[in-house]
Parts: C-alpha cells; structure tokens; sequence
C-alpha cells in the first residue's frame, strides 16, 4: 500500500523519524534469488528523500535486487519503549567507481582517534578501489512506532476491539 506523499512527508519530517534517520545502521529485508528472505544490518545515510547504503559490487544482495527490487528497512533504538521506523520501496542500484561519498559519511559517527580514522580510510581506499555500488531506496511507504503515540497496527486492532467490547 502506498501512502499518500503528504502522509509520507508527514512520517519521515516528525521529530522521531528525523532522529531514527539521523542513525547509522538499518536492517535491510529483500528476497534472496532462491526465493527466501533476508535480512541484513548495512550502514545508511538518508539525503532528505532516500536512504543510501553501500556495498562490494560482488555483494550477494545485489543479484537479488536486481531481479526483485522491492525492499522494507527497519531503523530502531536500543531503549525500552523502543523506536521503530519501518520503510519500504524499491531499491535502485548505482555502481560508483571509487568509494561513495555516502560510505565515507555513514562512519563518520563511529568513534575513532585521528590516527584510527587515516588508518581506516587508507584500508577502505585499499579495498574498493573497484568502486562499490549505492543502493538507493526512496520511501513509498513508511510508519512510526513508537509505542506512546503510535503501536504496531495488530495491537492498535486489539485495542480497539477490546473498547468496543467494553461498550457493549
């Protein structure tokens, strides 16, 4: 089901989503090429409109979407409530020769001392430097949970059966 743009701006600019895109890790859900799921944590920068990951052009997820595009992210919090972002859309691949700048930002809030960081960016220019491929998803679909404003749609359901069985 795809929302309504002005629903979607409306889930991804609230303050909690803003919060959750400000993250570093999504997990991301496609279909594998033998036809059963996968779900895999992958770093990710969101630009204002789509949420770009990177990866080795010789990744197994991209022969996977490639024949089926279509994705769901997940981004949440460590904490009790917890914050949940959950997205889908279709996932448009780019090969980049060289590395991404999105890559280079994604680590950017790891923490690493100076040195840690030359060192690191010296293995990552060493390791690809065959390029790599974005993995571009523009959101068409997107909910918050965040279980003090919004809940999973199931217990929003029970919720409601339950008050109109008190009614009666």
């Amino acid at each position: 089901m795809m929302r309504q743009p002005n629903e979607l701006t409306e889930v991804l600019n609230g303050p909690i989503s803003r919060e959750l895109l400000a993250r570093d890790i999504t997990r991301l859900a496609y279909v594998a090429k033998d036809g059963t799921p996968r779900n895999v944590p992958i770093g990710f920068t969101w630009n204002g409109s789509e949420i770009v990951m990177c990866t080795p052009p010789n990744a197994p997820k991209l022969p996977a979407l490639r024949a089926n595009p279509a994705v769901a992210l997940t981004i949440d919090t460590e904490v009790h409530p917890p914050k949940i972002l959950l997205l889908r859309g279709r996932a448009d691949l780019d090969v980049v020769d060289g590395i991404p700048d999105e890559y280079m930002k994604v680590t950017t809030s790891y923490e690493m001392s100076p040195e840690q960081r030359v060192e690191w960016e010296a293995g990552v220019r060493s390791l690809y430097r065959d390029g790599m491929v974005r993995i571009v998803v523009t959101p068409t679909w997107a909910k918050l949970i965040d279980f003090e404003t919004t809940l999973p749609s199931a217990v929003e359901e029970l919720i409601q059966r339950r008050d109109e069985r008190q009614r009666v």
